[in-house]
């Protein structure tokens, strides 16, 4: 799954495929899965409570854009420089605009 969306006035390329969970792993040194999942009461309701909004751990959604946009593009720097590069990164309004590709990378497909 891909998705282009604009931050800061530039276009980002978020793609998740089955090394994502690898990938950070190796980057941040927890498990994708185990992280996805600790958020995902809150990720898949339309409008979140703030009192939901407060369990999320921003830091493990940040990590995942990372791993989602590094997937996509492979020049894409370690992931201080690359939120650096932005003049802000609108985690409330992003949120919304990766949840389908969050919540396809816990789901399964029936056949």
């Amino acid at each position: 799954m891909e998705k282009t969306i604009e931050i800061s006035g530039k276009q980002i390329t978020f793609k998740s495929t089955g090394a994502v969970p690898k990938r950070y792993k190796m980057q941040f040194g927890r498990d994708f899965f185990a992280d996805l999942l600790a958020m995902e009461g809150t990720i898949n309701k339309e409008n979140p409570s703030v009192e939901e909004m407060r369990k999320i751990d921003f830091e493990v959604f940040y990590d995942i854009a990372w791993t989602f946009a590094k997937t996509a593009d492979s020049s894409v720097q370690d992931p201080l420089t690359w939120l650096d590069s932005f003049e802000s990164f609108p985690i409330i309004e992003i949120l919304p605009e990766l949840q389908d590709m969050l919540a396809a990378s816990i789901q399964t497909k029936k056949k």
